[in-house]
């Protein structure tokens, strides 16, 4: 009798303890149907794209085209907000505390997610656990630009004139994509050259047309109007092959520089938490408006060509980039904090 009773009770409590199992499953399920039930009417509003930079920079001429065309496929604004500031740091912080709905969105440069890490101990997000990433826009390398009152039309004849003016030679940088290069070619150079930062590669090109540095690795972009007008030259680029904006222009390893093979990206990223299918919608967008003619000429002509690498691939090279600018770093001996 007795023997009968514990196996009822034995029972009872299986079946209680599957009821209460079942009930927690039902509980935890909603959230994920919530975020489908999001992402289907989504967009509602206006969304949002924060830019680290002054207007002008390759970042934000990335976004404005960009944006124009998503507001289109999209039905809805888009918005671009410049925050410049602290290497882009304000406007990465700004989107990793905003609310996962899809409407903050993040143009996010080499800079701020694969070169901070490296110099920085400490940073106000983080490039991995912050985000999630959509698309890269567009990657492109950098070319190194020089005043031309200095009469400089080679990488060699930089070098000299470096060497020859220790205590005038300068460069311009606006965050660590352009200064760790910059450190890695002078330490390959041998040459002396003082840091002068700027908060976006618009401003620091007019400081190279002027006169006030002597030269700048910067985004294609911003250096074509000065160099049009004479006031700065262009005397080599960072990438494996050159660009087409400037196809007579070589690279730093045909002109003897070997080991400085940079293309820095824009990128675009959500806050973390954002539903996966509002991640979806985004990254089909930005396919299609990559696809589009007059953004591809656009883009072209400014030395960014689009870019084919979507949320998987832009979460890889994030991950494999960090590792490899942080050796550079360790070897430059750059820290910034």
């Amino acid at each position: 009798m007795r023997s009968g009773l514990a196996r009822l009770c034995y029972a009872l409590a299986v079946a209680a303890t599957l009821q209460l199992l079942v009930a927690v499953l039902l509980i935890a399920a909603p959230p994920a149907a919530a975020q489908t039930d999001a992402a289907a009417g989504w967009p509602k509003q206006p969304i949002k794209i924060v830019i680290g930079f002054p207007p002008g920079g390759g970042n934000d001429i990335l976004a404005r085209a960009y944006g124009n065309k998503l507001s289109e496929l999209l039905k809805q604004p888009v918005i671009i907000e410049n925050k410049p500031g602290a290497a882009g740091f304000i406007a990465a912080e700004q989107v990793a505390r905003a609310a996962p709905d899809g409407y903050t969105l993040l143009l996010g440069p080499s800079g701020t997610l694969t070169f901070a890490p490296a110099v920085y101990s400490k940073l106000p997000y983080h490039p991995q656990n912050s985000f999630e990433p959509i698309a890269i826009l567009g990657r492109f390398p950098l070319v190194v630009a020089v005043n031309a009152d200095l009469n400089i039309k080679t990488v060699g004849e930089l070098v000299a004139w470096a060497k020859a003016n220790p205590t005038k030679s300068n460069y311009g940088s606006t965050s660590p994509a352009f200064q760790l290069p910059t450190e890695l070619f002078k330490s390959k150079t041998g040459i002396e050259a003082v840091h002068i930062p700027f908060k976006g590669s618009a401003d620091k090109m007019t400081a190279v047309a002027n006169g006030q540095i002597t030269f700048a690795f910067v985004d294609p972009g911003p250096t074509t109007a000065h160099v049009r007008s004479g006031r700065a030259r262009v005397i080599a680029t960072t990438g494996s092959q050159r660009t087409v904006e400037f196809p007579d222009v070589p690279t730093l390893a045909e002109a003897g520089i070997a080991g400085i093979d940079v293309q820095i990206f824009g990128g675009l990223l959500a806050p973390k938490g954002t539903p996966r299918a509002i991640i979806e919608h985004l990254e089909r967008e930005v396919d299609a408006a990559s696809k589009m003619p007059d953004l591809v000429e656009r883009l072209k002509g400014l030395s960014i060509p689009v870019s084919n690498i979507r949320s998987a691939g832009f979460a890889k090279l994030i991950a494999e980039e960090i590792p490899l600018w942080s050796a550079v770093a360790k070897a430059a001996n750059v820290k910034l904090d």
